[in-house]
C-alpha cells in the first residue's frame, strides 16, 4: 500500500504508548501485592517486572495473529477498503492508550483488554456500522465484570482462611509454617506454570497435551517445593521482632513465597497482555504491506520488542500510583495475605484458560485482594477505594468507544 512508512510509523508510536500504559496500569496492578505486602520495594518490583515481563512479552508473546483481535468486528465489511481498518486500529491504540493514561493517573486500575475492545467496538460501529459488531463477544467480555473478581475472591478468601486456620492461628506459627508453606509452594508453581503454558507456550510453537502440560506443571512445582524448603529452613526466629509482631518470622517465610509468585505472575502477564498493545500494530503492519484484510501473519520481532520495552517504561515511569492503590488503600496486605491473592488470581485464570470463561487480569487481581480483605472482616476493606474502582470498570468500554470514533474521524479526514 501506498503510505507504508506513514501507517507503519504510526503504530508503532501509538502502539509503545499503548505498551506504555500497560506497564503503567495492568503490571502495576499485578506487582502490587508484592509491594504492598513489603516482600518486594518499588525498585526491587520494577526489576522483576523487567526482566520477566519483558521475557514473557517477547519469548512467549508472539501470537500468530489474525488482523481483528478477538473476533470482535467482522473485517469482510472492510475488503474494498482495507485503508479503513488501518485507521480503525490506529484509532484504537490511541485511544486506549489515552484511557489507560487518565486511569493510571487517578490510580485506578482497569482492563487494559476491556480498554482496546472499547476501543475497537467504538470504531468499528461508526466506521464500518453496527451490523459489523459482533455483539455476542463483547456480551462476554462486559459477563467477565461480574465473573472475574467474584470468583478470585471466593478463592482467595478460602485460601486465606486455610492460611489461617492451617498456620497463624496454631499454637506454634512458625513450625506450621515450615511445614505447609512448602504445600502452597507447589500450588503456586504448578498454577502459574499451568498460567503460561495455557497462555503463553503456544504462541512460540510449543504445544502441550492437557495431560503433558499438567504433568509439566507438577514437576516444576514439586522443584520448586523442595527448593523453597530449603530457604525456609534457613529462616531463624527473630524473638526480638517476634515480640512487637508475632508473626514477624512466619511471614518472613510467606515473603520468601510471594518472590517466586511474583516472578511468575510477571511472565505469564507479559505473555498474555502484551497482545493488547501488539495485536493492532501487527494489524496495521500486515495489512500496509500487503493490502489485504484477513490474512495471519507471525509478528515481526521488532514489535515484541517494542511492547515489551513499553511495558516496562510504563511501569517504571508511572506504575506507583495504581500499585499504591491495590498495595495499600483497599485493604492492608501482609506476606501470607498478598500471597493468598496472587495463587487465586494465577488460580483463577487457570481455570478460565480451561473452561473458555471470560476474564480480566485486572479484575481478577483486585477481586483476590477484596477476598482476602473479606476474610479479616467487611471493616478491612476501604469500601470508598472499592466503589471508585468499580466506577472506573463501569467506564472503560463506554470511554474506549468514544474516544476511538473522535480519533477514527480525525485520522479518516486528515490520512484518508
Amino acid at each position: 500500500m501506498s503510505d507504508y512508512t506513514l501507517y507503519v510509523g504510526l503504530a508503532a508510536l501509538f502502539g509503545v504508548f499503548m505498551a506504555w500504559g500497560i506497564g503503567a496500569n495492568d503490571v502495576a496492578n499485578a506487582m502490587a501485592t508484592s509491594v504492598g505486602a513489603k516482600a518486594l520495594t518499588i525498585k526491587q518490583a520494577i526489576l522483576v517486572a523487567a526482566v520477566f515481563e519483558f521475557a514473557g512479552a517477547v519469548l512467549a508473546g508472539g501470537e500468530v495473529t489474525a488482523t481483528i483481535r478477538k473476533g470482535i468486528i467482522d473485517a469482510g465489511a472492510l475488503s474494498d477498503e482495507p485503508q479503513l481498518l488501518i485507521y480503525g486500529m490506529l484509532s484504537a491504540l490511541l485511544a486506549a492508550g489515552i484511557w489507560l493514561l487518565v486511569a493510571s493517573y487517578k490510580g485506578w486500575p482497569v482492563s487494559t483488554t476491556h480498554s482496546i475492545v472499547g476501543a475497537i467496538v467504538g470504531f468499528a460501529a461508526v466506521g464500518i456500522g453496527m451490523d459489523a459488531v459482533i455483539w455476542g463477544k463483547v456480551g462476554t467480555i462486559v459477563m467477565s465484570w461480574v465473573i472475574s473478581p467474584l470468583t478470585a475472591g471466593f478463592i482467595a478468601y478460602l485460601i486465606f482462611r486455610s492460611v489461617q486456620w492451617l498456620i497463624l492461628e496454631r499454637e506454634d506459627p512458625l513450625a506450621k509454617a515450615r511445614r505447609y508453606v512448602p504445600v502452597y509452594m507447589f500450588l503456586a508453581a504448578f498454577n502459574i506454570t499451568l498460567v503460561t503454558i495455557f497462555k503463553g507456550l503456544k504462541h512460540v510453537g510449543l504445544y502441550l497435551s492437557t495431560a503433558e502440560a499438567y504433568f509439566t506443571a507438577a514437576a516444576i512445582g514439586v522443584v520448586v517445593a523442595v527448593v523453597g524448603r530449603i530457604f525456609i529452613g534457613r529462616i531463624t526466629r527473630d524473638k526480638r521482632a517476634d515480640k512487637r509482631f508475632h508473626f514477624h518470622t512466619v511471614e518472613r517465610v510467606f515473603g520468601v513465597l510471594m518472590v517466586v509468585t511474583a516472578c511468575g505472575m510477571a511472565f505469564a502477564h507479559g505473555s498474555n497482555d502484551v497482545a493488547n498493545a501488539i495485536g493492532p500494530v501487527a494489524a496495521v503492519v500486515s495489512i500496509a504491506d500487503s493490502g489485504i484484510i484477513g490474512q495471519k501473519s507471525p509478528i515481526p520481532i521488532w514489535v515484541l520488542l517494542l511492547g515489551g520495552a513499553g511495558i516496562v517504561i510504563g511501569l517504571a515511569t508511572f506504575g506507583v500510583r495504581v500499585i499504591t492503590t491495590v498495595g495499600h488503600k483497599i485493604t492492608h496486605l501482609t506476606p501470607s495475605r498478598g500471597f493468598a491473592a496472587e495463587l487465586a488470581a494465577a488460580s483463577t485464570i487457570v481455570v478460565a484458560s480451561g473452561t473458555g470463561m471470560p476474564i480480566s487480569t485486572t479484575h481478577t487481581l483486585v477481586g483476590a485482594v477484596l477476598g482476602v480483605g473479606m476474610a479479616r472482616g467487611i471493616a478491612a476493606i476501604d469500601l470508598s477505594v472499592v466503589g471508585r474502582i468499580f466506577l472506573s470498570w463501569l467506564t472503560t468500554i463506554p470511554a474506549g468507544a468514544i474516544l476511538a470514533i473522535i480519533f477514527f474521524q480525525i485520522l479518516r479526514l486528515t490520512l484518508g
